[in-house]
């Protein structure tokens, strides 16, 4: 890898927890629509997953992976519009950035219901399969979802026909605030892989280059048509379920000692071990990402809110041919 890519991933990483915290901050503001739930201390799982896709291939994001738009190609203007919600969001004003997503750059929007997704990213591999396309489906889901009976099903289903989807499991080790001890009896979530005929792998969610080495290893295998991968990532969330939610259920020593492995950290210490100016590039990386992440809060501040009437547009979808 050069130094040209290993600065982009900083950059990515640092984007994604500049973009985060202005959130949170304007949450707090109360000046956004809808819930707000932070990934920071994630970020290595998204950049880490996203970062080598094409365009071709589809993201099945969750409320917590904001980092899968910007570094699939969102543009940041209207996803902060999207949080905002006004009209030159992905939704047009009509929803939250909880439910948001950018067909355009092959993201599908997600739901409430975590994990409700990966059976549309198993119909996704489907298709692909069908079309004798080498595109593939990434699909996000948390270790609270995996007890979901819809998230077993797609897994099966990818499993009995080799789909080319990756089902990623952000292990943050808190379902909100049920920890893993009560959601499962296994050690890991990705144990149950052989169940569905799936390639299972454990890494760890804060360390970027075990994410990208695994996440690496499950696209070239769905790619060769070999079938799907359960990819298990190890990682923590700094901050609640959501901003209203003060995680009183974990310690403070826990948490400390998730930060002292922080992702952005480590990535830090790696480029300095690489010779690197890591001052220049820290200095660099924040005035770009600030920059970046001020122009995207100015842009949807200054997006209209949508009109009452426009609630009626887009309900359904025409025939092809036909005119609205």
């Amino acid at each position: 890898m050069n130094e040209q890519k290993e600065r982009e991933l900083y950059f990515l990483m640092v984007l994604v927890r500049e973009f985060e915290g202005r959130v949170a901050a304007l949450d707090k503001q109360g000046r956004l629509a809808g819930g707000v739930y932070s990934g920071r201390g994630q970020e290595a799982v998204t950049v880490g997953i996203c970062h080598a896709l094409r365009p071709d291939d589809w993201v099945f994001p969750l409320h917590r992976d904001m980092g899968a738009f910007l570094v699939k190609g969102a543009d940041p203007d209207r996803l902060m519009a999207q949080i905002f919600g006004r009209r030159d969001g992905f939704s047009k004003g009509k929803d939250s950035y909880l439910h948001g997503g950018d067909l355009s750059h092959g993201i599908f929007g997600a739901t409430s219901m975590l994990g409700a997704t990966l059976p549309v990213a198993a119909g996704m591999g489907f298709k692909f399969r069908m079309k004798n396309e080498d595109s593939v489906a990434v699909a996000f889901f948390g270790e609270g979802a995996s007890s979901r009976g819809d998230v077993h099903e797609a897994m099966n289903f990818a499993g009995v026909h080799r789909l080319p989807v990756i089902f990623v499991c952000e292990n943050n080790f808190y379902a909100y605030s049920t920890p893993n001890e009560l959601q499962f009896a296994v050690e890991n979530v990705a144990d149950r892989a052989a169940g569905y005929g799936l390639k299972g792998e454990v890494a760890s969610g804060n360390d970027l280059h075990a994410v990208m080495k695994a996440m690496q290893k499950a696209t070239d295998r769905a790619r060769r048509g070999e079938g799907p991968t359960l990819i298990e990532l190890k990682t923590y969330r700094y901050h609640g379920h959501s901003e209203h939610d003060r995680a009183a259920y974990r310690t403070e020593e826990e948490l400390v000692a998730w930060e002292s492995r922080d992702p952005i950290e480590l990535w830090e210490h790696y480029l300095d071990k690489r010779k690197y100016d890591l001052p220049a590039i820290q200095a660099e990386t924040l005035a770009k990402a600030q920059k970046i992440v001020g122009d995207a809060v100015a842009f949807a501040e200054a997006s209209p809110e949508p009109a009452g009437a426009e609630a009626m547009d887009d309900l359904f979808a025409m025939p092809l041919g036909e005119d609205r």
